[in-house]
């Protein structure tokens, strides 16, 4: 069990100088109060005036040291940066840690914001603070879901368990998934790529594993081969063509076991943050293609603790330049020879019947017959 503390009552101050103008040792003090010596010790240095301890005047000195409220209450204008980025839809994690990053040095912890954010809703009864957190719940603590699987019904279907492992900073292997809605028929597909954890989106027409396929492979397809390499699904029936994927890009396809999406989890956080945006509820028919994918580019926005606090869009972009850069090949018509000599071109670009001709035009015009009678 862990122990318990408590302060010096005004009773306790009052025997301690009582018993310290007689005379009396802080063993024999703390062993009168059944308290420990140190702790008589430390309130005798730390509470003491310059004529010596003094009850009233300790009790004062221990109240002012005691905490004053939250360092977001203290300072107004750290309050308002903190809460302007949460409203941005910056986790509490990626607030302290970008505020860290930009001014060198730490101002504030995840912990503190959550706590501000929770005094807040218990002392007001005002439960619009907790639309500043992330996933908006006015209690602390997880809630577990269920899900669902046909994992009987895809052919060719290569469970994860033959996965080889995968070291997160290796990229090109992407976690796929689609975002359902409230209406029957609406859903968006996810794909996300573990390194980087960049997020593309595109609202499906409709959910047939042909055409969720053909979205898949047209995403991918201008990626260089070293950015896809594998791919991570569900069980879900819309990504039963997924063996179509293999051939034409060289991707490897695996599906998590029943009932266990946890093991594609960048994916499934990933949902989890857009779900602050695109709730379930959220009426597709309403939202044009360019809303989505500016929903998508404020995800690729957010700074992350697991990249150094960088974007997703910072450090895939900074990936794909290196992959362009030492992977693309010559331009057309280039070829890494030494210089040719103008003159020496021309003659190889001749063909072999020009060399009279060439001479005729080397060669100077003749001179103009004279006229008779001319001088």
């Amino acid at each position: 069990m862990g122990s318990r503390y408590r302060h010096f009552s005004i009773e306790e101050r009052c025997e301690i100088a009582r018993r310290r103008q007689a005379g009396e040792s802080i063993r024999q003090i703390s062993a009168a109060l059944d308290r420990e010596a140190s702790s008589v010790a430390r309130e005798l240095k730390r509470n003491s005036a310059q004529k010596g301890y003094r009850p009233a005047y300790a009790g004062e000195q221990a109240q002012a040291r005691r905490w004053k409220g939250s360092k977001l209450e203290r300072k107004p204008q750290l309050q308002q940066t903190v809460l302007g980025l949460l409203a941005k839809g910056l986790s509490p994690e990626s607030v302290a840690g970008r505020l860290e990053l930009e001014q060198g040095k730490k101002l504030i912890s995840h912990e503190t914001i959550y706590r501000f954010i929770h005094a807040q809703i218990v002392r007001t009864k005002n439960y619009t603070w907790r639309h500043y957190l992330p996933r908006g719940k006015a209690k602390r603590g997880l809630r577990g879901r269920k899900g669902g699987s046909s994992a009987l019904l895809i052919e060719h279907r290569v469970p994860i368990a033959q996965r080889p492992a995968i070291d997160r900073s290796i990229a090109g292997h992407w976690e796929a998934d689609t975002i359902q809605f409230a209406k029957p028929g609406q859903a968006i597909l996810a794909l996300h790529e573990r390194s980087t954890r960049l997020m593309w989106m595109q609202r499906l027409p409709t959910k047939a594993a042909a055409s969720v396929a053909q979205r898949i492979e047209a995403a991918l397809g201008s990626l260089p081969a070293d950015l896809r390499r594998s791919i991570t699904f569900d069980n879900g029936t819309e990504f039963a063509h997924h063996y179509r994927l293999r051939e034409p890009l060289q991707l490897q396809t695996y599906f998590c076991d029943p009932y266990s999406p946890w093991q594609k989890g960048g994916v499934e956080n990933a949902i989890g943050r857009i779900r602050r945006r695109l709730p379930r509820k959220t009426d597709l028919t309403s939202l044009s293609p360019l809303q989505i994918q500016q929903v998508a580019a404020h995800y690729n926005h957010i700074p992350r603790k697991c990249l150094g606090y960088l974007t997703s869009a910072e450090a895939f972009s900074k990936l794909l330049h290196f992959k362009c850069e030492f992977t693309s090949p010559p331009s057309r018509g280039r070829r890494f020879s030494a210089p040719r000599s103008r003159s020496r071109a021309r003659q190889r670009r001749s063909p072999p019947g020009d060399s009279r001709r060439s001479a005729r035009r080397a060669a100077p015009p003749p001179a103009a017959p004279r006229r008779s009678g001319s001088p």
